[in-house]
């Protein structure tokens, strides 16, 4: 089955629009209408029965561009700079065409996510800028996903990044964690959207500097009049050209086939670890479907510690469920059995069976140490993955993430580890390494779990960065907060919250609470 259909881009006024440049080089347009009005909100349609309500009866939507139109909040602006990457924009259908098709999948659990949040639907647009709806992006930086985390601050909302699976390429959980984030600095910046959405650009720290420097000269302090990295300067235009764009392709010569208003996609229980081929076979559909659905996980099988689930066209929901609950756990991962040889080690089994030394030891609850002559092992049967997925599986195989392993920087969780012994075994403080790991002492931890055991490199929102040293920034409590929950936000631990606060014991928040939090500068 084809999970995606074409989108219709046409240039309908072509004789209006020059060849532009690349989007990075914005050029001056002055053909082009300067500020779109507020797209209209769409009527529902005739067939809709209207449901009994008291107040105002909610829109009925069709289509999904006309839902996320619906939602637009930010304000329009006559700026320059917006005009210039429309012009880039509408001069090049075919790659508006391409990432288009690609948000079919995701666009409407996107929009749903934000609607959810009461958050400005043009944030369902921002996947465009930063990887055209392209889950397998990665950049120079080593940004991944449709939002382009890099690895720390996937790591401090919440994405989980094993050999596995990244959680930055999960198209749920990193749509999640990215408003985390941007509702994170919008609070930062004082309800500024603008200056939230520059700073999941460059960092908070580029912004709050621009700020600083902005008020000591007595200079306005909207994103218009800020000192900004160049590409910051261009990253708020371009959504907000997007914006236009959508409001009315057909100002600007351009015609959008509708999105149907409706699920792509549904998450379903896998009752453990599972073969991707033999799911995708279960489900009924293609291996390549599979893995657009489900790009976090980049090897042959799901992760063995989790997340047990996968994502399902809905019509593929019931007979997956009806198959799989007839399998066994050993079904459900069919392995190679291996009998060890004399000169035989993990890693060269890892090499002859293409696969790593985590995995050997995970499939076997192997210790460290020399193996047993004669011993049966448990190895992953031979797989040819889609290019996709064998690319995002090289990109994490590649040095830099090897040498934290072959260092000494990483320890992998066997079963029955805990902080405590680890700590104890690497002669390190406990709280330390909590601390770096973004844990409490006493957080649970499962088999395969990577923990590190020095400070690896800083990260910023949305490139490498480098860091220059903790700052105090004040976090606002909100309703549903817990403090695991803000430990993890920041990457802090609970007991360093509780200190740099002086809570009582047990601790307990309040919304409107304020709380210090000494967190990491970054920038790009």
């Amino acid at each position: 089955m084809a999970l995606s259909r074409s989108i219709r881009l046409a240039l309908l006024v072509s004789s209006t629009l020059a060849a532009g440049g690349c989007a990075h080089a914005p050029v001056k347009v002055p053909s082009l209408p300067p500020v779109v009005e507020a797209a209209p909100v769409p009527e529902a349609p005739e067939s809709a029965e209207p449901a009994p309500t008291v107040g105002p009866v909610a829109p009925v939507y069709t289509d999904l561009f006309d839902r996320v139109r619906g939602g637009f909040k930010l304000e329009d602006v006559a700026e320059e700079g917006i005009d210039s990457q429309l012009f880039w924009f509408a001069n090049h259908p075919d790659y508006l065409e391409r990432s288009f098709q690609r948000s079919e999948l995701y666009l409407y659990d996107i929009a749903s996510q934000i609607e959810a949040r009461g958050m400005p639907l043009e944030l369902a647009l921002l996947p465009m800028i930063e990887s055209a709806y392209e889950p397998y992006a990665y950049s120079r930086a080593r940004a991944s996903g449709l939002w382009q985390f890099i690895p720390g601050t996937g790591s401090r909302f919440g994405l989980k990044q094993d050999w596995w699976y990244d959680g930055r390429r999960d198209v749920v959980e990193s749509t999640h964690a990215a408003l985390d984030y941007l509702q994170y600095l919008h609070d930062e910046f004082n309800g500024d959207w603008l200056l939230a959405i520059a700073a999941y650009n460059c960092g908070e720290l580029n912004v709050e500097r621009a700020l600083s420097i902005n008020r000591a000269k007595g200079r306005p302090l909207d994103f218009w009049s800020l000192k900004l990295p160049l590409e910051t300067r261009a990253y708020v235009p371009k959504l907000l050209a997007m914006k236009r764009l959508i409001a009315d392709p057909a100002r600007y010569g351009l015609a959008f086939s509708k999105i149907a208003n409706q699920p792509r996609f549904e998450r379903v229980e896998t009752l453990g670890q599972i073969d991707m081929k033999l799911a995708a076979e279960l489900a009924g559909i293609s291996e390549e479907d599979l893995y657009e659905l489900n790009p976090a996980f980049h090897r042959w099988a799901t992760d063995p510690t989790g997340p047990h689930f996968l994502l399902l066209p809905p019509e593929s929901v019931a007979i997956f469920r009806q198959n799989n609950a007839e399998l066994t756990p050993a079904e459900r991962m069919p392995v190679t059995r291996y009998r060890v040889a004399t000169g035989d080690s993990v890693a060269s089994i890892a090499r002859q069976f293409n696969t790593s030394i985590d995995v050997i030891r995970v499939l076997n609850d192997l210790p460290t140490g020399k193996l047993t002559l004669g011993t049966d092992l448990s190895v992953p049967a031979p797989v040819v993955l889609p290019p996709k997925v064998a690319r995002a599986a090289e990109l994490f195989d590649r040095p830099e993430h090897r040498v934290l392993h072959r260092h000494g920087h990483i320890h992998v969780v066997r079963r029955g580890d805990s902080l405590w012994a680890i700590a104890q075994r690497q002669g390190m403080d406990v709280n330390k390494l909590a601390s770096l790991n973004g844990m409490d002492v006493d957080s649970p931890l499962h088999a395969g779990q990577h923990i590190k055991l020095i400070s690896t490199t800083s990260d910023s929102s949305a490139g490498s960065g480098s860091s220059t040293g903790p700052r105090p920034v004040t976090y606002t409590v909100r309703s549903g907060d817990t403090l695991s929950k803000i430990s993890r936000l920041f990457q802090v631990s609970i007991a360093q919250i509780s200190r740099w606060n002086s809570l009582s014991s047990p601790p307990s928040l309040s919304p409107g609470q304020k709380l210090i939090i000494r967190v990491l500068n970054r920038h790009s």
